[in-house]
Order: C-alpha cells, then sequence, then structure tokens
C-alpha cells in the first residue's frame, strides 16, 4: 500500500518507540514502575516511548500541537494539526509481560482524525488508516465482520472493577450483554480493541472512562474499516467525553440500543 508522507512520519515514529518498548518488554522485572491509581500504571518505558514519539513527529512537523497521556498538551503554532498519542496503551499488560499492547498515535485536523497508526511491536501488527483511504493491518485491508446477530458475534469491553459508579454499570451491561453473545474478551488495550474490531477479530466494542488517546487512532481504524462508532448518547465522532460503542452498522446500532437501555 501507498503510503502518504504524513503517514510515513506517523509509522517512523512508532515504529521507533516500539524498539524502545520491545527492549524494555525483556526487562519487566527490573523497571522501576510508580503507580498514578487503581490498575493504572506508568513506567520508565512508558515516559521512554513517549519522548521518542514526541521528538521524531517534532523535528517533523515543529509548529504542530500535542495531546499527550504522560506529558498532557503541548500547544503548537499551527492552529489546525495536533497529534493525540499513546505511548503504550495497555502498560498492565507490559508490566505483566502480557505481549498484549501498543503505540497508538493519531493526527486531528481541525477537530477530525485524518490519520491514525496502532503500532504492536510484539505481534508485529501494523495498523494504519487515512481519511478516505481505508484501514489496513501491515498490507492488508481491512473491513469489520458482517455479523448481524448479537448471539453470534464476540464482543469486547473493559473491566476495571475498582469499585467507581462506572464499574457498578459495566458489571450491570455485561449481566445483561454476555448471556446474549457468543462471548466478551477483554484485552487490556481500547486501541487494540479499535484495531481488532477493525480487522473484524471482534464483532463490537464498548466501554467508558476512556482518554482521548485511547479512542482516536482507534476511532478512524474502525470508520475506515466500514465500522460505526459513537458514544453512550449516539453522538459521532466524539472522542473527548471517554464513552464508545462501535461495531458494524447493524451491531453497533443494538449495542447501542442495550447500552441505553441499561
Amino acid at each position: 500500500m501507498a503510503r502518504s508522507a504524513i503517514l510515513n512520519i506517523m509509522v517512523q515514529a512508532a515504529a521507533k518507540a516500539g524498539r524502545s518498548l520491545t527492549r524494555d518488554f525483556g526487562e519487566v522485572e527490573n523497571l522501576q514502575v510508580s503507580r498514578k491509581g487503581p490498575a493504572d500504571f506508568v513506567s520508565n518505558a512508558d515516559k521512554a516511548a513517549e519522548k521518542i514519539i514526541f521528538e521524531e513527529l517534532q523535528y517533523a512537523r515543529p509548529t504542530y500541537s500535542f495531546l499527550m497521556e504522560e506529558g498532557g498538551e503541548v500547544k503548537g503554532e499551527d492552529g489546525q494539526h495536533r497529534w493525540i498519542i499513546d505511548p503504550l496503551d495497555g502498560t498492565t499488560n507490559f508490566l505483566h509481560s502480557i505481549p498484549l499492547f501498543a503505540v497508538a498515535i493519531a493526527l486531528e485536523r481541525n477537530g477530525e482524525i485524518v490519520a491514525s497508526v496502532i503500532y504492536n511491536p510484539i505481534m508485529e501488527e501494523l495498523y494504519t488508516a487515512e481519511k478516505g483511504a481505508g484501514a489496513w493491518l501491515n498490507n492488508r485491508r481491512l473491513r469489520v465482520a458482517a455479523r448481524r446477530k448479537i448471539s453470534d458475534c464476540v464482543l469486547s469491553t473493559g473491566i476495571k472493577v475498582t469499585g467507581t459508579k462506572n464499574d457498578a454499570l459495566t458489571l450491570k451491561q455485561l449481566g445483561q450483554i454476555a448471556p446474549s453473545c457468543a462471548g466478551i474478551r477483554r484485552t487490556g488495550s481500547a486501541s487494540t480493541d479499535l484495531a481488532w474490531l477493525a480487522a473484524g477479530r471482534l464483532d463490537g466494542y464498548w466501554e467508558a472512562e476512556l482518554g482521548a488517546w485511547d479512542v482516536a487512532p482507534g476511532l478512524l481504524l474502525v470508520k475506515e474499516a466500514g465500522g460505526f462508532i459513537s458514544d453512550y448518547s449516539g453522538k459521532n465522532n466524539s472522542i473527548f467525553n471517554g464513552e464508545v460503542i462501535a461495531g458494524n452498522e447493524i451491531i453497533q446500532a443494538k449495542l447501542l440500543k442495550e447500552i441505553r437501555s441499561i
């Protein structure tokens, strides 16, 4: 597949960060780890990967702004473009030697996501998307699964269970949805969930309490793979209220109806 100059820049940044994470993945027990909150860890590997991405992207496009999970917001002179970055989505998996984590980068232009990269360096899976150019896994074009019945579907969600009001709601949602589908999965990485949905491995996905960096890269992948994505109210393209329901047109609508009924 042919990539634009901007997507090549993003791929190169993700690949360089991925090499750093791969080295650290083999030394997990030696990482210095601080705890940010329940089930939410940050490591030296996380910070190092973000620094690599920031430096690579800033060098290539010095006027663009940034929104990063660890480093927060950095304003650039360009008022139209912003990089949205999760350097290590799936940190808890990473720290437990579970190879389900990803480098996730999105480019926002005038409030719209126009390019995305999600890269799992351990599985050597590179997901890319550009507005109007489709979604890809390595060199294979992606389409969401075509299943029409929830009973045939494998779904994914996030299960934190840290005692918050939203955790109780998630468990209630699981209690209602799980008996009616073929199975529920929990990857521990929102970017992976959305990438796998775009690839047809998952049929539907819902989760709340997400950051913009969790949603933005996968949002474009799902849309370019023919999928539909909204928040719990049904609003499209929102990456800042922390809610996602995604699937093909039929499954997304059915999941949305289920979630809104609970």
